[in-house]
């Protein structure tokens, strides 16, 4: 990643944290959601390059939030950094186990699989009365290394370090893009047989990269735990993962960028949706994306593509 692009990254970041001192706390909450989201949409992405969708990652979502939720509740860990290490640990045993089965399979059997799985996770949760059942239970916000702060101050701390974590986890997961085993990941895609000749395995390119989308899937439940202050059910059940998958067609698989444009774009358009009809809000959502479908096969962020080709042909013109 180029300088110029930190520049851009670091500016939109600096803007949305100053904004939470300018613009009205319904908007910082909604961008804090957003960028929360982000991280599950981006590892929708790491699965799309490889030649995969999972209608599952609810699964490691749902994971994510409720560590936060039971570590506080049963156990009272409630530092941010240990919660977040104990979901990432616990996402990884479970990707490990989950993935050396997936990995064998492609195309609905791969949605279908993710999808059940997480289907499972509700269930149990649902019937856990200890867990709040289909309620779920209020999430406290955390403590950062046994230091508390008070509400506001506690609101604005979770909104720095989700900040933090996106702008570490756009230029890490933007160099593995750019790596060897990323694009190994594209060409995963497009011909395994040929990927099989150079000596690689596609089940393990398909393995790593599921567990990469599992750990930031778990990273972003964690965040929207705490930032909404609740944990339910809903975040396993299949619509949730259907969602994500929507903002990741929303945004598309070129740019590391695009699933958090895409995210804080869907919370608007859901917002005003709604607003607009809340009993056929999906009906909005469901045209913006058969337009995208139709006019932007490949997301939103081809739109800058399209630009910049526009000028080169007319450089080259003239």
């Amino acid at each position: 990643m180029d300088k110029k692009t930190h520049m851009i990254l670091l500016c939109c970041l600096l803007l949305i944290l100053i904004g939470n001192f300018i613009f009205p706390k319904w908007l910082t909450f909604l961008f804090n959601i957003s960028l929360a989201k982000a991280f599950i949409v981006l590892g929708l992405v790491i699965l799309m390059r490889v030649g995969l969708v999972s209608f599952g990652q609810g699964l490691y979502y749902c994971i994510g939030g409720y560590v936060a939720g039971i570590c506080q509740k049963f156990f009272g860990i409630n530092d941010f950094f240990m919660i977040l290490l104990i979901g990432i640990f616990i996402s990884l045993i479970v990707s490990f186990l989950l993935g050396l089965l997936l990995c064998n399979y492609r195309d609905i059997f791969f949605a279908m699989f993710t999808l059940a799985f997480s289907m499972i996770l509700y269930g149990i949760i649902v019937k856990t009365e200890t867990l709040g059942s289909t309620d779920g239970f209020n999430v406290k916000l955390p403590t950062y290394f046994t230091i508390s702060s008070s509400f506001a101050t506690g609101k604005f701390l979770i909104l720095l370090i989700t900040i933090l974590i996106a702008y570490f986890v756009i230029i890490y997961i933007r160099k593995f893009f750019n790596s060897e085993l990323g694009y190994i990941s594209l060409s995963t895609k497009e011909n395994e047989i040929r990927v099989e000749y150079l000596g690689i395995s596609p089940k393990i390119v398909i393995f790593i990269n599921y567990s990469l989308a599992a750990i930031l899937a778990t990273v972003g439940g964690a965040l929207t735990a705490f930032v909404s202050g609740h944990v339910d059910p809903d975040m396993a059940y299949w619509t949730t993962s259907g969602e994500f998958v929507f903002v990741a067609l929303l945004g598309g698989t070129m740019h590391v960028i695009a699933p958090f444009i895409a995210s804080i774009l869907f919370e608007f358009i859901h917002m005003y949706a709604y607003d607009i009809s809340p009993n056929t809000w999906q009906i909005i959502l469901g045209s913006i994306l058969l337009l995208i479908i139709i006019f932007l096969p490949r997301g939103l962020w081809s739109i800058g593509e399209i630009f910049r080709k526009k000028e080169v042909k007319d450089a080259s013109n003239s």
